[in-house]
């Protein structure tokens, strides 16, 4: 017997997101699974090759692969597609990403972290801002100056110096709480914002809050706020923190 069928819209009701993760990554799928995870709300990952180790070159690299990941998503139209690098998103440019992941992808709206971190720290009203990075000198001086240029003071900085995308994902939770805790000791801020996506921020971002009495902004919460914002999701993402829970309000 050959059974009738009609097409609905499938899993992606309410939005449909994608996610070009980076090769060693082990943390913003987790995250924004968590983030994301409502009914309707499709989340479609693919991943893009990188070296371990990230330095300006290794990250340039990443802009002829980028059509190339995100043509391994599905062939469907998506609301929006995030770029899972920050440091990449930096060396490469906002722009050329939108235009290499549009050559791989039907999407509405391409963000990336860099570019949503400005949003959601404008957003917030945040103008002087303590920055973490897990990285180098050599990456962390153009991000500094990317975010100087888009009207955000760094007003006080530090990194663990560690260029290897492996041990990153395995920063303990504890440092990365005491890291946020001692430089917002520094210098009066606004706002702390944590770059990377595999820095592991999401379960300690409500005792970072407190601590601090700041709010605290890192590339995975921003970046799913973000694409949640392009794609006119209400009420989402759910999380801890600031940021997320004025999403929830301004649009529950």
């Amino acid at each position: 017997m050959k059974l009738a069928f009609s097409l609905d819209k499938g899993s992606g009701a309410r939005a449909r997101f994608g996610l070009i993760v980076l090769q060693a990554d082990e943390t913003i799928e987790p995250e924004f699974a968590r983030m994301l995870g409502a009914p309707g709300v499709a989340l479609h990952h693919t991943r893009i090759r990188m070296a371990p180790n990230i330095t300006t070159e290794s990250l340039i690299t990443m802009q002829a692969e980028i059509p190339l990941a995100a043509a391994m998503l599905p062939a469907t139209r998506f609301d929006a597609v995030g770029y899972a690098c920050t440091s990449g998103a930096t060396v490469i440019g906002p722009e050329n990403v939108e235009t290499a992941v549009k050559a791989g992808c039907d999407c509405a709206h391409v963000s990336d972290p860099l570019s949503a971190s400005i949003a959601a720290l404008h957003h917030i009203g945040a103008r002087k801002i303590a920055y973490i990075s897990p990285y180098v000198e050599t990456v962390t001086a153009l991000m500094r100056a990317r975010l100087s240029a888009a009207g955000l003071e760094v007003a006080t900085f530090a990194s663990f110096e560690e260029s290897d995308d492996r041990i990153v994902s395995h920063i303990s939770q504890a440092d990365l709480l005491q890291a946020i805790v001692q430089i917002t000791a520094k210098a009066r801020v606004d706002a702390v914002f944590v770059s990377c996506t595999n820095l592991r921020v999401l379960d300690i971002l409500a005792e970072a809050e407190a601590l601090t009495g700041k709010p605290v902004v890192s590339s995975n919460t921003a970046l799913a706020w973000h694409m949640c914002r392009l794609a006119g999701l209400g009420a989402m993402p759910i999380g801890p923190g600031r940021l997320l829970q004025r999403r929830a309000k301004e649009k529950g």
